[in-house]
């Protein structure tokens, strides 16, 4: 799937900023991480927690629904599946929900995944990037520093929480913040499931 542009979509080198709500500026004395819902046991981490974890390096490409596609992006960050070995999952949980800072409210933007499909290198909680133009760099605050999802190249970018605070693990689909708006459940770019 790797370069592969979807119907609709037009390649761009450049990696356009765009985001709901105010730009998160990060504290790291009360910047917390929560891993919550059908566990056994809720998880908080510091943000010293999180960077100690394991980290993957991966090239994924990113397609947003305005119609731009981007290439050849690579990122540093933690799997999500480095999350799952931190906490017990109860039986049937097929769903997460990504939540981030929106407007001072930790959990405030939130975006709905099947978990099946985020197991691998391409589902990163990224901190730093590179491209063909650039080395690397921190993302920057109008990209979700300190850490931002970056889901596989099979979603819409809106699926990638900027300013992330935590994962919701759910039994049942539920809708997130585009969601709720009318956007897909599934944002598929290759079958341009961009609206309901």
């Amino acid at each position: 799937m790797k370069n592969q542009l979807p119907p609709g979509q037009f390649e761009t080198e450049k990696w356009p900023v765009l985001h709901q709500g105010e730009i998160y500026t990060f504290n790291k004395e009360t910047w917390k991480f929560r891993l919550f819902g059908e566990v056994k046991e809720e998880v908080s981490l510091s943000f010293d927690d999180v960077m100690a974890l394991p980290k993957t390096v991966s090239t994924i490409d990113m397609h947003c629904v305005p119609t731009w596609s981007k290439f050849a992006t690579t990122f540093e960050g933690i799997a999500l599946r480095e999350f799952l070995s931190l906490t017990s999952l109860k039986e049937d949980v097929n769903f997460v929900k990504i939540y981030g800072y929106y407007n001072g409210d930790p959990f405030g933007y939130s975006a709905n995944l099947p978990l099946d499909r985020l197991l691998g290198d391409d589902a990163l909680f990224v901190y730093r990037w590179k491209d063909t133009n650039r080395d690397w760099e921190d993302i920057s605050p109008k990209h979700g520093f300190p850490l931002r999802f970056i889901p596989p190249a099979s979603f819409y970018l809106w699926k990638g929480t900027k300013w992330v605070s935590g994962i919701k693990f759910m039994k049942e689909d539920e809708e997130g913040f585009w969601e709720e708006l009318g956007y897909s459940m599934t944002a598929d770019p290759f079958k341009e499931d961009r609206y309901r």
